[in-house]
């Protein structure tokens, strides 16, 4: 398999399930589903692993049974590979990585890692992929955290609650081209510092 963008109607199947996320709906179009939206991203991913390492492709299913929103379906589809998330729908491609929805204990040790001297190297790595388009931060507290000073020099990274980086591309022609897999390898290059602190700091420990 070679990945040359999406170039089936992804954003036409995507606008359907917008306005009839049904089974029914879903049975008509999963031709085109497996044609137009989830055989790139299995291309596109493939091509990534040798890379990246390893992937997984989300499942369209939405998980209902705690969710009020009983739709069956979601309006995109996603992989991670290696530690980088790919999402696309109908209005944008999302490239992330970081830590979406962290548990306290993983936020104890980011916060003891951002207000010890190692901190300032990510101040760093912020500054610079803001400076290159990127997206940093989160869900920040109103306040500082707990046991952590409100003029402590790093307090805007410790009252983040998600510690993630990203940048949304929205739909243009190029997404039907190999250039989609360049704007994801570019993307994480910026990217990849912050994750490897992460990893190293905090995921690693």
């Amino acid at each position: 398999m070679t990945f040359d963008g999406w170039k089936g109607d992804f954003v036409g199947f995507f606008r359907g399930l917008e306005l009839d996320n049904s089974k029914r709906y879903f049975e008509a179009h999963r031709r085109q589903y497996e044609v137009d939206v989830r055989k790139p991203m299995e291309e596109l991913v493939a091509e990534l692993e040798p890379l990246l390492g390893g992937s997984k492709i989300f499942r369209i299913n939405r998980d209902i049974r705690f969710s009020a929103d009983k739709s069956p379906y979601k309006l995109n589809i996603a992989a991670v590979v290696g530690t980088i998330y790919i999402h696309l729908d109908a209005h944008q491609l999302f490239l992330g990585t970081g830590a979406h929805n962290p548990d306290n204990a993983w936020l104890r040790r980011y916060r003891e890692a951002v207000a010890s001297p190692l901190g300032e190297e990510l101040v760093n790595l912020v500054t610079r992929m803001r400076t290159d388009g990127i997206n940093v931060g989160g869900n920040p507290l109103k306040t500082a955290p707990r046991a952590y000073p409100p003029d402590h020099p790093r307090i805007e990274q410790l009252r983040w609650r998600e510690v993630v980086a990203g940048r949304r591309f929205p739909i243009e022609p190029w997404i039907a081209t190999t250039a989609a897999k360049d704007r994801v390898v570019e993307t994480w290059d910026i990217m990849r510092p912050f994750a490897d602190w992460l990893t190293e700091h905090v995921q690693g420990e």
